[in-house]
């Protein structure tokens, strides 16, 4: 759902400034490789421009300076990757997007917190940057203890698995995080699924049909919401600036 609102934002600006725009990506959001092949490709194709969410901050940073010194102009929108031939960023604060999730479960939940943190790729620097906003909001209270930090596949099923092994393993955990769209489903799946709606308490990242249900229900009590229709409209209209 991130990603279809990114391109939603996307192919707006590309009607407004009338730009020919293709959208390409991997099946998984751990898959670099194929994201790197993809730029490659965007490069012999003639693309003047390239707007990139990365994968792996590190590993995606060569195949962006490649397209840069083929003459490529770069923006970056949503997670950024270790290159000096990005033009412009386009994102949350993910520093401060960690600390709000960290200050919703502070302003909700009495007594001492006992936090378990369900992040996804260790590589992203986005999940990363929220964990530790996350972590000094919880160190600055004074009342909160973060028992457990997993990363998992950013995919829902995955997620689900592990958050529930988490949670088996530390049932003293009164507090989820989940720092992406697919973590956070996953995490809420395995709350609904091991009757904790009522003891555990779940911060989630982005808008998704099934969080939304959730928070109906009482798997889900709080999102933190981005802007991606945002990210691809203003990253596509900085790409033609």
């Amino acid at each position: 759902e991130f990603f279809r609102s990114v391109f939603a934002g996307a192919e707006a600006a590309a009607a407004e400034y009338n730009l020919e725009l293709s959208i390409a990506g991997p099946e998984t959001e751990e898959d670099y490789e194929t994201q790197n092949r993809l730029i490659a490709e965007a490069v012999r194709a003639g693309a003047e421009a390239i707007v990139f969410s990365a994968i792996d901050q590190e590993e995606n940073a060569a195949a962006i300076d490649a397209a840069a010194q083929a003459g490529l102009q770069i923006v970056t929108i949503d997670s950024s990757v270790d290159s000096d031939q990005v033009s412009t960023y386009i994102g949350t604060d993910n520093y401060a997007a960690g600390r709000m999730a960290a200050q919703a479960a502070l302003d909700r939940v009495e007594g001492e917190l006992r936090v378990g943190i369900v992040n996804y790729d260790i590589s992203s620097a986005n999940g990363q940057e929220r964990e530790q906003g996350a972590v000094d909001m919880f160190d600055e209270s004074g009342r909160a203890r973060v028992v457990q930090v997993i990363n998992t596949l950013a995919e829902a099923q995955h997620a689900q698995a592990d958050t529930a092994a988490m949670l088996q393993q530390y049932p003293e955990i009164n507090v989820l995080l989940a720092f992406n769209e697919p973590t956070s489903v996953g995490a809420a799946q395995a709350v609904e699924e091991l009757g904790l709606s009522e003891a555990v308490f779940l911060v989630g990242f982005d808008s998704n049909v099934a969080t939304v249900d959730g928070m109906q229900e009482g798997s889900v009590d709080a999102l933190i919401v981005q802007n991606p229709y945002a990210m691809g409209y203003l990253g596509v209209e900085s790409a033609y600036k």
